[in-house]
């Protein structure tokens, strides 16, 4: 049964994750990207000065909702889970060093991608006793006008966050639990759902305060011990640069014990790995930008322009290369083995114990962020019924559970498989809803509003804010 479920979902996850769809999700952020005047470069300055140069003036809560930067935060933790240090090994042994250049280009242009969604979900966003809610159900309903689009993505987002947003992570942390403590389990489950479960109940405020913390400390313990292990390898560093260059463009050998590959696979896993990273186009990231007290769109949107950046081109590209610095890549690991070793024989068996540690609180982050994604998602399907929410909390947790204490391969293909559908709504509907992030974006910046930023008029169905 099994056996037969798997082949089933490989032969989807081929067509899901395939050329035609990685080209639809770099065609998409080429046309933000143009259609914005590249504004990733030409507005580069302003987009760090309204982000992380505006912590200290951005943080608190104005309008009973979240600031960006607890949003940003709250999205960051949805997305800097083991693809971090997993997934980036995984992706380097089936598509070899050249899979980093093309995570690369698939990050440049899905920053744009990012931006769209995000603006589209403060646009269209509707506001509650609460605060802010919104996300692509909304913008897919009120602004693309249909709401089968709306339903089916909520519906995979649902399933998706039980699985790749659940499961796939409390795994992760009971794998790591037993190697760090030998703590079995079935225990290791049972005290992340205990964590998970004091955090949600609290909703998007609490989930928001304690993502805030998390996510900036974890990324800067975790930034500074790869900086230590690139400055005690910094003389093979431009080995690794040229290595992962020349790998993109030529076929040569591939990493951890695999026999070769070509320049196929190298962009099929670059591109794929880095969107499961950064979560470009697939529309969950935006449920939590929908909650921030954003004064503009624009503004909210460079936030996921920043998020994108953060996630893939520092986090996961430091992951690469003390890989190919350590001297390790060859020597039969795989996924977060790899990394592990590749720390460890830098830095000790303590180099290894942090990215351990890193892989358990960044597994944390996601599931708390998931959770906030597929509650909102069942929000949408059925409002205004806290029994419904009641059910999917306890149902949410019972997977935390489940997942630390079964073996996922399964659940690891299938949720790679939902990912990629999740993306099939969203990438559809922020197209057809182009003119809308265009016009928002010539608004942000035309002179007499760039210090005065006005709502934009946007769809007359669509509630404003």
């Amino acid at each position: 049964m099994l056996g037969w479920l798997e082949r089933i979902n490989e032969s989807i996850n081929g067509i899901v994750w395939g050329p035609v769809t990685l080209l639809l999700f770099l065609s998409v952020g080429v046309w933000f990207t143009l259609g914005t005047g590249w504004l990733q470069l030409s507005k580069i300055g302003l987009i760090f000065r309204n982000t992380i140069g505006s912590l200290g003036k951005n943080r608190g809560r104005k309008d009973g909702g979240i600031s960006p930067f607890q949003a940003m935060s709250t999205a960051l933790a949805g997305t800097m889970g083991v693809g971090n240090i997993t997934g980036i090994a995984t992706a380097m042994t089936l598509g070899g060093a050249g899979a980093i250049f093309w995570m690369w280009i698939s990050a440049f242009f899905g920053m744009m991608t990012k931006y769209a969604e995000v603006l589209l979900a403060v646009h269209y966003r509707q506001k509650g006793g609460s605060g802010y809610y919104g996300g692509p159900m909304y913008y897919m309903e009120n602004g693309v006008g249909s709401k089968t689009l709306a339903v089916i993505f909520s519906v995979l987002c649902i399933i998706a966050s039980l699985g790749a947003g659940n499961m796939t992570q409390s795994n992760a942390i009971s794998l790591a639990a037993l190697q760090l403590w030998g703590l079995p389990p079935w225990f290791t489950g049972l005290l992340v759902a205990l964590v998970i479960g004091l955090v949600i109940v609290g909703g998007i405020r609490r989930i928001a305060a304690v993502t805030e913390w998390m996510i900036p400390f974890l990324s800067l313990a975790y930034l500074i011990c790869s900086v230590l292990v690139l400055i005690l390898r910094a003389d093979r560093l431009p080995d690794a640069f040229r290595l992962i260059v020349s790998s993109a463009l030529h076929p040569a050998p591939a990493i951890g014990g695999i026999a070769g590959y070509s320049v196929s696979r190298a962009i099929r896993f670059g591109f794929a790995r880095g969107i499961f990273s950064n979560e470009a186009g697939l529309g969950s990231a935006p449920i939590a930008h929908a909650a921030a007290d954003a004064s503009h769109p624009a503004l909210q949107g460079m936030w996921g322009i920043f998020e994108v950046f953060a996630d893939t081109l520092v986090i996961c590209t430091l992951t690469a290369l003390v890989i190919l610095t350590s001297g390790t890549a060859d020597n039969g690991f795989t996924g977060a083995g790899m990394t592990v070793a590749a720390f460890s024989a830098v830095l000790g068996t303590w180099g290894g114990k942090i990215v351990s540690f890193s892989l358990i609180f960044y597994a944390i982050a996601a599931i708390i962020g998931w959770s906030f994604y597929g509650e909102q998602s069942l929000s949408y399907l059925i409002p205004h019924r806290k029994n419904a929410a009641f059910v999917y909390r306890l149902l949410f947790l019972f997977c935390c559970f489940l997942g630390a204490i079964t073996k996922l391969d399964l659940v690891w293909g299938i949720a790679d498989t939902l990912n990629g559908l999740m993306a099939a709504p969203n990438l559809l509907a922020i197209l057809t809803l182009s003119d809308v992030v265009f016009r928002t974006t010539k608004e942000l910046f035309l002179p007499e509003q760039r210090f005065a930023f006005k709502k934009p008029q946007g769809d007359p169905k669509a509630k404003k804010v």
